[in-house]
């Protein structure tokens, strides 16, 4: 019986020592965007509080572009900019996603517009 209960004891003392790695591990692993057991926006709705600095840098270079424009711009304008292949539709995928994450989140306006129903804009007051 003392043989099987000090078995019982390494192996729950292993056990404990793994559970403890693993953890350490997904905390490690865990995205950034975690906080506290609260998640966070990689893309924060827009704000008091809230500016272009609390984006991740590939989206500030996006809203730059679009605020560069001064005025309404379509997807394969922005991607022309970025240097994307514009000609190719399913190249613009990603940054039509980005656009519309923008829009959701209160940074762009979607305009619809005789020539494309994707254009976007900087919503009004913002210069």
């Amino acid at each position: 019986m003392r043989a099987e209960r000090d078995e019982l004891a390494v192996a729950e003392r292993v056990w404990k020592r793994m559970a403890e790695q693993l953890t350490a591990e997904q905390a490690a692993a865990a995205p950034a965007a975690v906080q506290a057991g609260h998640a966070v926006l990689l893309v924060p709705h827009r704000g008091r509080g809230v500016d272009v600095d609390s984006l991740p840098p590939d989206y500030q270079r996006i809203l730059a572009l679009v605020r560069g424009a001064g005025g309404p711009v379509m997807v394969k304008q922005v991607g022309e900019e970025l240097r994307l292949e514009a000609a190719v539709r399913g190249k613009l995928e990603p940054l039509r996603g980005k656009l519309s994450k923008l829009a959701g989140r209160g940074w762009l306006r979607k305009l619809p517009t005789a020539a494309s129903p994707r254009a976007c804009e900087l919503p009004r007051g913002d210069v």
